[in-house]
């Protein structure tokens, strides 16, 4: 199984959402983040006052799936989250060793 963790710009929540449920994933944790990577932030003007707005607000989707399910996700994510522009984010894909669902105690796939 597979740990897929996407840190994607808010407003591509519901276009990632719908694509992932079209290839079938049936469960994702959304967090609400704030972050920056290459771009560093940015600088607003407010009230005539400049200043710097280092972390940038993003969304985490967090989803575990079957190794053949996998690859499907990612294209799935990237596709929907992609706008072409700088922060459209990144895709984290880690091993996991074992899924056990705490209501009925079934593991591995089944939990998922």
């Amino acid at each position: 199984m597979k740990k897929i963790e996407a840190i994607i710009k808010p407003f591509k929540l519901d276009e990632v959402k719908d694509a992932l449920h079209e290839i079938g994933l049936q469960g994702l944790t959304v967090l609400e983040a704030k972050g920056f990577g290459r771009q560093k932030g940015h600088t607003e003007l407010y009230r005539g006052a400049e200043y710097v707005v280092d972390f940038l607000p993003k969304v985490k989707i967090e989803v575990v799936c079957s190794d053949d399910l996998a690859e499907r996700a990612i294209e799935a994510i990237t596709t929907a989250a992609r706008t072409g522009r700088i922060g459209d984010g990144k895709i984290f894909v880690s091993e996991i060793q074992e899924v056990i669902r705490i209501r009925t105690g079934e593991r591995g796939d089944d939990a998922v």
